[in-house]
């Protein structure tokens, strides 16, 4: 009988052999055994994630609906009854549904059994190769060296290839047989060596944050491509693309990717359909893009997942559906919320690079290096308020500083020794979270949040409510976390506000309202909470307590996405764009690639990039001069965002009768609604107006014969018949003042009567030297 672990086929034989009597309950089986293997192995691809801590794991609190850590979940929804007759009708049936459960699941069972029966009867036996036996069947278990094996060994063989006995003992039989030919056992060894060198990178990768050293790892993952490790082949090929820590070679990426598409890789499958969706090294083609995407989604990658997503969302390739996109969305969104722990994870800056260059460093919100030294000089000096803050900055990142955990525990310490409520409370949620810094401690923890909490702070008043909630370190007390959260809310704190909202929601201590679970939720989501935005868009996409919208859940269900680990990458590329290390496309593809983007951007509703489809228009960026669509970005730039910019480009447009009409008067009136959208276009409309004054002038005395006008002028019935004695009595008023004005400039100043005192003989003034 051949053991079970000898081959990978039984769990497939399983589902093919039960399916014609168990067949959905069996496909949620393999559905849930996917997706497992899937999480398993995520760490080394893009969307890398943790499991959630014991004590963090669902718990159901009521009909139909759970909550993990402020995160729900809609399982179904069933209508509350009042009534005795009600609860007692629906007693009696969920006894039968029970009943009829038991029996099904009794039923199942003996079916799985004796499938499981006719499975083992039908596995293939393994027969030696050479050997005593060449030909006979192996024996599971046999008895070597008073050891017994239920599958192929190495042992007691030089070369590490695997044989087996044919009878029990081997020692009194000496029957045996190799379980592998010499190419397999050649093949297998080059790939455990391969395993070895690729795991050798990956430790020097894990352990190391100087470039250097990760140029070292990626040598190893080199070697292990070469002996076709598929990891490393992965590691190696994206490094290749984007030229990250190798040398760009996107013709060398490309053939790694069909390979790796070849094996099934999802992540090889994802990245070609990058290629061909860009155009990069190979022929733009959207339709091979969608399939390569569909293929890597159908892998388990969430990369693809958000590429679909996305697509579907904006009709990119694909006609646009609502529904479709929802799906895709959903399904990632879950993995990201099922990420987020206690104390929140590593903080990403959202930078807008055109805001980034207008306004270097303020926009993105990051930290000079010489501010942040000063700030850890405060900090050693003893100010509680900098080792706070720095302490934050450690335990999430962000801003231009790393995530160090170390770092961050010993500035908590210090102010938390100078008693300061806040660093009370984060240490509380770092040793409730735990570390490998810091050993999860419940009982630590929860000394902390109450100390935190007795001082009125709302981080050491939500801790405490979560230590209640699930019994971390004390009994489950549903009141008293209520009791905590609502003191924590009050004071805005978001956690507070998202753990309040899920107690209304799954009505756990409170009777259930979804109103109330909306406004927390609502509240948390302005405060920044992914899982805020989560458990609105589960709301809006099942239209629980809201009015459902597909619309509103995918925008929600997008943002979260878009908080994923993965966008720890975008800090990465900002920084090799500041360094100008970014060069993956040809000189002479950026307009057109970033007129592309530009367009998906301004769909987003993004005004810098509606305008820059109209200046890029306007100049023949990337595409021809073309006036009038020019002129209609502006105009929506204009009636969307109010951008005053727009509005002076629709003015200068009108003046020059650039893809419209000229009309002066439109001009004026644009430039005038410029000025009152920003106080900084005021200057540029002042100038403006006065050009559009003189301009105006000009054009009317063109287009007026001066000679005829003053020919028709009559000045008697003008100014009247005297005219001419008003004129001259003011010319000579004028030129009385200015004589007077000009003899008290010539007058002499009077001196005092006296004689003037002799001035004492003064030595010269030194010599001035000329200026070094």
């Amino acid at each position: 009988m051949a053991p079970p672990h000898s081959r990978v086929a039984p769990r497939w034989l399983l589902v093919r052999a039960v399916a014609t009597t168990a067949s959905v309950f069996l496909l949620a089986m393999a559905v849930c055994l996917a997706v497992a293997e899937d999480e398993g192995t995520q760490e080394e691809s893009f969307e890398s994630k943790t499991t959630l801590p014991s004590d963090e794991q669902v718990k159901d609190h009521s009909t139909g609906t759970h909550v993990v850590a402020g995160q729900i979940f809609i399982d179904s929804e069933e209508p509350e009854t009042h009534t005795e007759e009600g609860q007692s009708f629906r007693s009696q049936e969920e006894e039968k549904e029970r009943n009829v459960k038991e029996l099904d699941s009794l039923e199942l069972s003996n079916l799985l059994n004796k499938d499981l029966e006719e499975v083992e009867a039908q596995k293939p036996v393994l027969t030696a190769i050479g050997g005593t036996a060449d030909g006979e069947p192996c024996h599971f278990p046999f008895l070597f060296l008073e050891k017994e094996y239920s599958e192929c060994t190495a042992d007691g063989r030089e070369d590490g290839r695997l044989w087996c006995a044919t009878t029990y003992d081997y020692k009194s039989d000496q029957k045996w047989g190799f379980c592998e030919t010499e190419e397999q056992s050649n093949k297998r060894r080059q790939m455990q060596e391969a395993e070895d060198v690729y795991q050798t990178g990956m430790k020097i990768l894990n352990e190391s944050s100087k470039k250097a050293q990760k140029k070292e790892a990626y040598q190893y993952f080199l070697k292990a491509a070469d002996m076709n490790h598929t990891k490393a082949m992965e590691k190696v090929s994206y490094a290749m693309l984007f030229g990250d820590y190798l040398k760009q070679n996107i013709p060398s990426a490309k053939e790694l990717f069909e390979r790796l598409t070849e094996e099934g890789s999802p992540r090889g499958q994802t990245a070609l359909g990058f290629l061909y969706a860009s155009g990069l090294g190979v022929d733009s083609s959207q339709a091979k893009a969608l399939v390569y995407y569909t293929f890597g989604a159908l892998g388990g990658n969430l990369i693809a997942h958000m590429i679909l997503g996305y697509r579907y969302w904006a009709g990119i390739g694909v006609l646009q559906s609502c529904e479709s996109a929802l799906t895709h969305y959903r399904l990632v969104a879950n993995h990201v919320a099922s990420d987020i722990s206690l104390t929140g994870g590593t903080v990403v800056q959202r930078i807008r690079l055109p805001d980034e260059v207008e306004n270097p460093g303020m926009a993105s919100g990051m930290l000079e290096e010489d501010l942040i030294q000063y700030y850890q000089f405060l900090a050693e000096k003893g100010d509680v308020q900098a080792q706070v803050g720095l302490g934050q900055l450690h335990l999430h990142g962000g801003r231009g500083v790393e995530q160090n955990h170390q770092r961050a525990f010993e500035y908590f310490s210090q102010a938390a020794g100078a008693g300061n409520s806040h660093a009370m409370a984060f240490l509380g949620k770092m040793y409730s979270e735990g570390s490998d810094i810091v050993p999860q401690n419940n009982e630590t923890a929860l000394q902390y949040f109450k100390k935190a909490a007795d001082m009125g702070n709302p981080v050491g008043q939500s801790g405490l409510g979560m230590a209640y909630l699930y019994g971390r370190g004390v009994p489950v007390n549903y009141e008293l976390a209520l009791k905590y959260f609502q003191k924590a809310a009050e004071q805005g704190w978001v956690d507070g506000q998202l753990q309040l909202g899920s107690m209304y929601y799954n009505g756990i201590g409170v009777k259930r309202d979804y109103k109330q679970a909306y406004k927390y939720f609502n509240l948390a989501s302005q405060g920044g909470h992914i899982l805020a935005f989560y458990n609105l868009a589960q709301m809006h996409a099942t239209g629980t307590g809201v009015m459902r919208s597909c619309h509103t859940a995918v925008e929600l269900f997008k943002n979260v996405c878009e908080r994923g680990r993965w966008s720890e990458r975008l800090m990465t590329a900002f920084n090799s764009y500041k360094d100008e290390e970014a060069s993956i496309i040809e000189e002479n593809e950026t307009y057109p690639r970033a007129l592309l983007h530009w367009n998906r951007a301004a769909s987003q509703g993004y005004t810098v990039a509606r305008l820059k489809l109209g200046d890029y228009h306007f100049y023949g960026f990337g595409t021809e001069v073309d006036y009038e669509t020019a002129f209609i970005h502006y105009r929506l730039a204009t009636e969307q965002q109010h951008s005053a910019q727009a509005m002076f480009n629709l003015g200068y447009m009108h003046e020059k009768g650039l893809g419209i009409k000229q009309d002066i008067h439109l001009a004026k009136r644009f430039y005038d609604m410029a000025a009152d959208a920003s106080p900084d276009a005021q200057v540029p409309v002042f100038l403006a107006l006065c050009k559009l004054g003189i301009i105006y002038a000009l054009q009317y005395v063109q287009e007026t014969n001066v000679k005829e006008v003053f020919s028709h002028l009559d000045m008697d019935q003008l100014l009247g018949p005297e005219w001419d004695l008003y004129l001259m009595t003011i010319i000579a008023l004028l030129l009385g003042t200015v004589i007077a004005y000009r003899q008290r400039q010539h007058q002499a100043v009077p001196r005092p009567v006296g004689a003037r005192p002799a001035m004492p003989p003064q030595e010269p003034p030194p010599e001035r030297q000329p200026p070094q």
